[in-house]
């Protein structure tokens, strides 16, 4: 019986072919449907039509679940299942090339070669490769006609991510990083400890064929509730025991983490971070993806469509109910077919893998077709009201007296919800909006109609609230006043706050306004953390009279609780005898002082280069436990972590690093810089790397 006495699986030219040349690995990586080519040695020659292969994945794999491939040599491939054809048989060395479904289970298979020769056969194990899905064909559900899309969502290994508030929006760097050295071994191991395939992985590892099935494990693995998920989320302001979300600068150090540790969860993320790391996941295995903000995120627990918000009669804001609205809140979007809807819905789907509500009883949210959600489909798979929600809710401001158990509708917004939706553009850091990919203009007959369809949609399984009934019957009565806060100074950490209470009176005769003022340090989720100031005045305001009322929140006051999200909510509830009561609401944010990084010389493949970080303590006292932590894909091969010393007040610090470049073009450097003063403070640098 010949032996095997070498295989050349070409993973070079075939990675080159299959664009997974970027992958750090010594494995075989193609892509489904597309030829790949491979020779291999045998020890005597032998006939073509005495060989068949077999490719199976899984670990029970057969040819009933499309698991197990059975497929002769031939001396052409037909049909659109898995083939070989031979290429090459001289001097006992056979070139071959395979062609595999573009409906494959995607993973790792395992690929055998059966001799039959003269009676007898023989079975010889060639190795194993990783098949992915293929956005460059467009046999492949997956498949993105356009080159400059696909670069950015399948081949893009670093991005930046936008946070803040819808009025001040704020970028942070990701580095996605899934080409790096074990990454993608770490993303099949994330199908592979799903809850999915634990139950049942005869069906599981079958229905990887369809990246719907697949995006939707991914985000509920990202996660780690209800399963071996990567990230444990925390938004109490307390991170003991783990990284405080604020810290990463991307997905990689996370995933490994996650792996190294036996699978378990890694502490701690936000959305941001289940975000950047599902985002890397789906463009490791082939999905195209993007990161999506949206500001003014309703977080709706009850399906109604309405967010309600309380306040006592001092103007405090409470903690009630289990609504909130989030400033901004970040999910994903894959590109894929929706086989189970009409081709119409297909393109964008949301995946969020941020564990907020359940769906089928795990944390996993999606695909959402982004269509579907315009138009106010929520009755469709999967978790429509919920993301429709987000998006579309309406906010209801409730005044609530706890001593006399009164409640009072006091004012109901039907636009604040769902602002400035937005991703990074193709091919550079500018901002691109895509609210009108999730609902059509604000006010306008299509999204009222949008909305009214979702309301009745979802009626029949809603629960008799007053929210329910109030928004559709309840007009409010007409204040006499109005008033809003204006900023009136740099917003700085470590300086004092500066605002200004802005009163009109709507009318011709003279008005008296009592005003409760509170301002509390928040999470960006709306999490209330500490009252830091509180005031009241009595102001009169003449006929139409416009007057400001100054409000100066001293450093001393909100220093010790404010967090790293940086946020402070300002809130005035004005009483004019009689009359219904005028909230007045602000979230500002203060800003970070800055890092700065700068490459020393011109960057170039396998050449270290030095980088220089400066910092500068703008505050009055002194600045301790300084750490930096440094990351970049095609830069660095594992992040970096530096001790810094302890800065006197207004010193200026800096320190040198290397980096070793591994790849040319455009690579994206991350820094973030915390200390006992400043939990998180992020630099990003574009590096242009030669040859």
């Amino acid at each position: 019986m010949p032996e095997l006495q070498s295989v050349n699986w070409q993973t070079a030219d075939n990675g080159q072919a299959h664009h997974t040349d970027k992958f750090f690995s010594q494995e075989l990586i193609v892509r489904r449907g597309q030829l790949f080519y491979m020779s291999v040695t045998l020890y005597r020659s032998l006939s073509h039509r005495e060989v068949t292969f077999t490719a199976s994945t899984g670990p029970y794999p057969s040819e009933s679940t499309k698991t197990k491939a059975v497929f002769p040599l031939s001396d052409k491939i037909s049909g659109t299942g898995w083939g070989a054809q031979l290429m090459y048989n001289k001097n006992k060395v056979l070139r071959i090339s395979i062609l595999s479904p573009a409906n494959a289970p995607i993973g790792r298979y395992t690929l055998s070669i059966h001799i039959s020769s003269e009676g007898n056969y023989s079975t010889l194990k060639l190795g194993t490769f990783i098949l992915l899905f293929n956005p460059w064909l467009q046999a492949d559900s997956v498949f993105m006609s356009n080159h400059g899309e696909r670069e950015e969502y399948v081949q893009e290994d670093s991005g930046i991510i936008f946070m803040g508030r819808a009025s001040y929006i704020s970028t942070i760097g990701w580095n996605y990083g899934q080409f790096e050295e074990g990454i993608l071994n770490i993303c099949l191991s994330l199908l592979d400890n799903s809850l999915n395939f634990r139950r049942d992985p005869v069906n599981d590892v079958a229905r990887r064929d369809d990246p719907q099935y697949v995006g939707r494990v991914l985000s509920a693995m990202i996660n780690n509730n209800d399963d071996y998920g990567v990230i444990a989320g925390n938004w109490s302001g307390n991170y003991t025991g783990g990284q405080h979300p604020r810290n990463w600068n991307g997905s990689v150090e996370i995933l490994k983490k996650w792996q190294i540790s036996g699978f378990r969860p890694v502490r701690y993320g936000q959305c941001w971070v289940f975000a950047g790391t599902l985002n890397t996941a789906l463009r490791c295995l082939g999905i195209p993806s993007r990161v999506i903000t949206n500001f003014n995120s309703a977080h709706d627990t009850d399906q109604n469509l309405s967010v309600d918000v309380y306040y006592d009669p001092r103007g405090w804001p409470m903690d009630k109910g289990s609504d909130s609205i989030w400033n901004f809140h970040v999910w994903n979007e894959a590109w894929f077919e929706r086989t189970d809807l009409s081709p119409s819905y297909s393109g964008w789907q949301v995946l969020d893998a941020t564990p907020q509500e359940r769906s089928q009883g795990v944390f996993q949210c999606g695909p959402a077709s982004v269509i579907a959600l315009r138009e106010g489909n929520v009755d469709w798979d999967f978790d429509m009201p919920f993301i429709f929600a987000e998006v579309n809710a309406d906010r209801i401001t409730w005044i609530y007296n706890a001593r006399t158990g009164g409640l009072k509708k006091n004012f109901s917004d039907s636009y604040l919800v769902g602002k400035n939706i937005s991703t990074k553009a193709v091919g550079s850091n500018t901002r691109v909006d895509v609210t009108e990919n999730y609902k059509y203009p604000e006010g306008s007959s299509q999204e009222r109609q949008a909305f009214e369809k979702a309301l009745g949609k979802l009626k029949p399984h809603m629960a008799f609230r007053a929210t329910a009934t109030e928004r559709l019957s309840t007009e409010e009565l007409k204040p006499s006043v109005s008033g809003k806060f204006k900023i009136t100074g740099a917003l700085t950490v470590g300086k004092e706050v500066n605002l200004a209470l802005m009163f009109k009176n709507l009318t011709s005769d003279s008005k008296t306004v009592m005003v409760n003022m509170t301002a509390w340090t928040i999470v960006y989720n709306g999490k209330l953390v500490h009252e830091v100031w509180k005031d009241s005045v009595t102001l009169t305001l003449g006929p139409e009279e416009e007057i400001q009322h100054p409000v100066k929140i001293a450093y001393a006051l909100y220093e010790k609780y404010l967090n790293a999200d940086n946020m402070i909510r300002a809130t005035a509830m004005c009483q004019v005898t009689d009359e219904t009561e005028v909230v007045v609401e602000r979230d500002i944010i203060l800003d970070n002082p800055t890092l700065t990084l700068e490459v020393l010389d011109q960057a170039q493949v396998q050449k270290p280069v030095t980088v220089k970080v400066l910092f500068s303590n703008p505050l009055d006292e002194l600045v301790t436990d300084c750490k930096l932590m440094v990351e970049g894909s095609g830069l660095l091969l594992d992040s970096l972590k530096i001790d810094m010393p302890t800065l006197n007040p207004r010193q200026q610090s800096y320190v040198d690093f290397e980096i070793l470049p591994t790849r040319s073009g455009t690579k994206q450097l991350l820094a973030n810089f915390s200390c006992n003063k400043f939990p998180a403070i992020k630099g990003m640098l574009s590096i242009k790397v030669n040859k």
